[in-house]
């Protein structure tokens, strides 16, 4: 019959062309959740006052920690500059654009687990919602970090221009602000560390074990990839996002171990789970 939907299969595969088709309606929910969250971000780019209910505005949100620096520093000339006639609507357009990213972060977030639950079995879907609703604390945890401490993070940056009477530090708005979402971002999707390592874990790709031999690896990997995708090469700034990935790493380790035990004591063990690392697993 003409216009007949596909039957499910049980085990969760589908075709190249449904998994294509699955991917784009997920892309398209994602981005509609975007829009949603984008067209809030602009009306509430400036101050809004709904009866007792008021909220100082975007704007006002992310200049916070320059107006503490320079409410710290009042004989610094430090200022923010829209530099041509388009410069302002840019920025609300941008900021309205990551204010969008924030709100819809539900949203968008189910999308990309939700696109991988097909494939998995009944048990590892169940820890995939667990895993979900781990996820998404975690990355509005690691934002709200990293906006608490961009003011000390401005008052080390800023303390590098000159103190000699003739030096001022006049920041362009985009620039700022492209700083200030990016490194809140960096912060936020890193902070996924941990909820990645155990979903893998749980899943039966990766083992507490591994983790542990692993460790120093990691905490150097941890360090580089701080290193690249901080929007400053300060070492400061890679500190503030290394330190926290550490310790989220190390958390993940012992939910990974626990997730090891309660396995063996279930006689759910993966096959390669007693191989050396230089023994192939077996074929299945």
């Amino acid at each position: 019959m003409a216009g007949r939907r596909t039957p499910k299969d049980p085990e969760g595969r589908m075709p190249l062309k449904e998994h294509l088709l699955e991917f784009r309606n997920r892309l398209m929910i994602a981005a509609a959740a975007i829009v949603v969250g984008a067209i809030i971000g602009w009306i509430i780019y400036n101050p809004v006052q709904i009866g007792s209910w008021g909220f100082d505005g975007v704007y006002k949100q992310l200049t916070y920690p320059f107006d503490e620096y320079k409410a710290s520093n009042p004989d610094s000339v430090v200022t923010l500059n829209f530099g041509n006639a388009t410069s302002a609507f840019t920025t609300q357009l941008s900021l309205s654009l990551f204010t969008g990213v924030i709100i819809s972060s539900p949203v968008w977030v189910w999308q990309i687990w939700a696109f991988i639950l097909p494939g998995l079995t009944k048990r590892e879907k169940r820890l995939s919602i667990g895993v979900f609703a781990t996820a998404l604390p975690l990355f509005l945890a690691g934002c709200f970090f990293a906006y608490q401490t961009l003011p000390k993070a401005l008052l080390i940056l800023f303390g590098f221009t000159p103190d000699d009477g003739k030096s001022s530090n006049i920041q362009q708005a985009s620039d700022y602000f492209t700083f200030i979402t990016r490194f809140i971002l960096a912060f936020g999707l890193a902070w996924l560390l941990p909820v990645f390592l155990v979903g893998l874990c749980a899943i039966g790709v990766l083992s507490g074990k591994t983790l542990k031999k692993s460790w120093r690896v990691a905490i150097l990997l941890i360090f580089i990839a701080s290193a690249v995708i901080t929007p400053t090469p300060d070492p400061f700034t890679m500190f503030l996002l290394a330190g926290p990935l550490c310790v989220l790493y190390f958390i993940a380790l012992g939910v990974c171990l626990i997730i090891d035990k309660r396995r063996v004591e279930a006689g759910d063990e993966p096959d390669w789970s007693h191989l050396d690392d230089d023994q192939a697993s077996p074929l299945t």
